[in-house]
């Protein structure tokens, strides 16, 4: 029996649309209805748990003790949403006193400490002071803006907190501490920056009706699913609104916590094979020694140059979208259900979209409290420029003032002059980085798309990313070199500005 033509072409022209329906299918475990009910059982949630803490173990290479901890007390958040606070808490103290979290902490402590010759106090123990000194302070910092709405505290809290940081770091680097008096100030300060931004969106809180308890509070200061500076998860208030709701609810997001956790390890395995690539098979050196290189007046060629500022650029990009996974990750399996922290930025069609793409909690944290305190006050009567400068006062201004303060440390070492000298070309960075979102930000409010057609998705990936690579010259964030010295390996990669020697 003949097969009718019409079948067979209709046949032939769906069977790639059908396998990668299928592909999706398999890999949707959270839209499989039987996979949901199987997850909301008591056999189901200890198989998804176990299933996460296998993978968590692979992905982090950790010791076992640790991911069970970490796993077990995510787990006892989503299933036992009534003592989620004192779990909170419990577990993230657990996991600073069992292995300190913020090795630069201690490390900034123990650079002051050297200073100034303390040998009979060791920089764990000066830590662990500081840190209880501080969740005191951030206890009664609470309760004072709680009882006291209409203070200062509670209105404007980023302003006194950086009013706060200020004045200790003014007294820190005045010549009258020295001694164990000047460790504990500086250690202190040390700590207070690390959490700073966490009590900022706690302090934000206190106004609202339904605030979240105290405990609560600082349980999910640098929680124990982890993060930067920047909280993951943003603040309690932002908690509460992503918090599963109900059993099916909850195993989504556990689903999607297991989905997340494996693709982190996928990544993982491409940014293995692209290390072995570019650096083990076609040599190529990092970024650091092309620009060593070429300030010891031995340039490499151009095009290892570019090679090299594109792989660092794209490589980062890499390695923040593993650990950042990681972490959501871990707060999807405790019940709340966090966007990525970076999604998808290769298909960025401009530097707004970019920037919403690649670091979400960090532009949060720009927007709550550097945008809109802006856009609320400033130039109402005319809308272009204060978008503009509410966008230039975020990425820029509050850009500089996080990472400052992020490495508030290097005041001590370097003195506050010599920190403020380091950073210039990260304030370059800043500049230029928040004139390019302000301008696409304006583009985009008066009405410009860019082209759907392939050649104008193609310009906007090449305009965006060429901007991105460029500017990662400037924001390394490492100290190493100053900003002309970063201006004139710029302009070599153009073939401006060459040394006279003879390039490798």
């Amino acid at each position: 029996m003949s097969q009718d033509p019409a079948a067979a072409v209709q046949q032939t022209s769906t069977a790639a649309p059908i396998e990668r329906q299928a592909l999706r299918t398999l890999f949707a475990i959270d839209e499989n209805a039987r996979v949901l009910a199987f997850a909301q059982t008591f056999t189901g949630r200890l198989v998804l748990v176990a299933l996460f803490a296998a993978v968590l173990a692979i992905v982090k290479d950790a010791a076992w003790p640790q991911v069970l901890m970490i796993t077990g007390a995510a787990a006892a958040c989503a299933y036992l949403p009534k003592y989620r606070a004192p779990i909170l808490f419990g577990a993230t103290v657990a996991l600073l006193i069992g292995k300190p979290t913020f090795w630069f902490v201690t490390k900034n402590i123990s650079d002051v400490m050297r200073q100034e010759q303390i040998t009979r106090l060791s920089e764990r123990t000066a830590t662990f002071a500081a840190l209880l000194v501080f969740f005191l302070c951030a206890w009664g910092t609470l309760e004072f803006a709680r009882r006291r709405n209409a203070s200062f505290l509670a209105r404007k809290p980023v302003v006194a907190l950086l009013c706060a940081v200020t004045l200790m770091l003014a007294l820190a680097c005045s010549p009258l501490l020295h001694g164990i008096s000047r460790v504990a100030l500086w250690s202190l300060l040390i700590v207070f920056t690390s959490y700073l931004w966490f009590l900022a969106y706690a302090l934000v809180d206190q106004r609202s009706r339904d605030r979240s308890p105290h405990l609560f509070q600082l349980g999910v200061f640098h929680p124990f699913w982890g993060s930067t500076s920047t909280p993951f998860g943003k603040g309690a208030a932002f908690l509460r609104k992503m918090q599963a709701k109900n059993p099916q609810e909850l195993a989504v997001t556990q689903l999607k916590a297991l989905k997340l956790l494996v693709w982190s390890w996928l990544l993982l395995q491409l940014e293995t094979l692209l290390v072995g690539l570019m650096e083990g098979r076609l040599h190529l050196p990092r970024i650091a020694l092309v620009q060593a290189a070429f300030f010891e007046h031995h340039p490499y060629p151009l095009f290892i140059g570019w090679a090299s500022l594109v792989w660092a650029t794209g490589a980062a990009a890499l390695s923040l979208a593993i650990w950042g996974h990681q972490i959501v990750a871990l707060a999807r399996l405790a019940g709340f259900r966090l966007p990525r922290n970076t999604w998808r930025p290769l298909e960025s069609r401009t530097l707004v979209d970019f920037w919403n793409r690649y670091y979400y909690y960090f532009k949060e944290l720009l927007v709550q409290f550097f945008f809109l305190p802006t856009f609320l006050r400033m130039f109402r009567n005319h809308p272009r420029l204060r978008v503009f400068f509410a966008t230039f006062m975020a990425a820029g201004v509050g850009n500089a003032v996080y990472h400052f303060i992020r490495d508030i440390g290097l005041a001590a070492s370097m003195g506050l002059w010599g920190a403020i000298e380091s950073y210039t070309s990260y304030l370059f960075y800043c500049t230029v980085l928040a004139t390019g979102i302000a301008i696409s930000q304006a583009r985009a409010n008066a009405g410009f798309k860019p082209s759907p057609k392939l050649i104008g998705r193609v310009w906007s990936f090449f305009c965006v990313w060429a901007f991105v690579v460029c500017l990662h010259v400037f924001g390394d964030e490492s100290r190493a070199h100053g900003l002309g010295e970063r201006l004139s390996f710029m302009a070599s990669l153009f073939g401006v500005n060459e040394w006279t020697t003879t390039p490798r």
